[in-house]
């Protein structure tokens, strides 16, 4: 039975890379259109944030306005979302992808009531392009849309599998949380989420989990509450 009616998953651009670091891995995209198949058959109605990452940093070049630089990760964005909604429709899924800006026949333009029509009929909904501003990170972006939809909670897939007190990668010692408060994370500059998403879940009570992408049926096991992840509560 799945613990939850609603989620926002948010896909890094670097989970959709797989092992190649860069651009999709056909067969990362295709494993977790399969998990999101199982939760909709299931009634999970589900709506997906992607990184852009795979393709563009924020601070990739320095001799780009910030501006222009965050322009270009939020197309990237859009070409994820458009990329991975079509490896979903290849497994039988209804999708629709929205953008906060218009995108010719692409996309749709994003509202509230258009996204909750889509859910209604069983389709997964995408939100690509961010806020359609700069200065804000995908993570903004993310929560937003939670806080938007009434999702309840936020299901963060990484290639890392939770939330530590200091790099892994670095650090073998470190150590990992499996629950943690939104206010921890900030206090302690862990990194998980940028400040201005941690400050907008914990004004909206939204939570999150921190999973691995590339563990196995990871996704349904976080919606069946059986994970190895990192609860952030808010």
């Amino acid at each position: 039975m799945a613990k939850y009616k609603r989620v926002l998953l948010k896909l890094s651009g670097e989970a959709l890379a797989g092992p190649n670091k860069t651009g999709f891995d056909e067969a990362t995209c295709l494993e977790v259109a399969k998990q999101v198949k199982q939760l909709t058959d299931a009634g999970v109605e589900v709506g997906i944030v992607t990184g852009g990452g795979n393709f563009w940093r924020g601070r990739s070049s320095e001799n780009i306005d910030r501006t222009k630089a965050d322009q270009i990760g939020m197309l990237a964005t859009v070409m994820n979302c458009i990329y991975v909604s079509e490896i979903f429709r290849s497994v039988g899924l209804s999708t629709s992808v929205l953008t906060p800006f218009e995108c010719g026949s692409m996309t749709k333009l994003f509202s509230k009531d258009r996204a909750n029509k889509y859910f209604s009929k069983g389709m997964v909904v995408f939100f690509a392009g961010g806020t359609g501003h700069p200065y804000f990170s995908t993570d903004t972006s993310t929560v937003l849309r939670a806080v938007e939809i009434e999702a309840d909670v936020i299901l963060s897939g990484k290639s890392i599998d939770g939330v530590y007190d200091s790099d892994p990668a670095v650090h073998p010692d470190a150590k990992k949380y499996d629950e943690i408060s939104i206010d921890e994370v900030i206090n302690q500059r862990l990194g998980v989420i940028d400040l201005a998403a941690a400050v907008l879940c914990m004004e909206n009570h939204m939570p999150m989990m921190i999973f691995g992408l590339n563990e196995e049926n990871s996704i349904v096991n976080t919606v069946n509450g059986v994970t190895q992840g990192t609860l952030v509560t808010a």
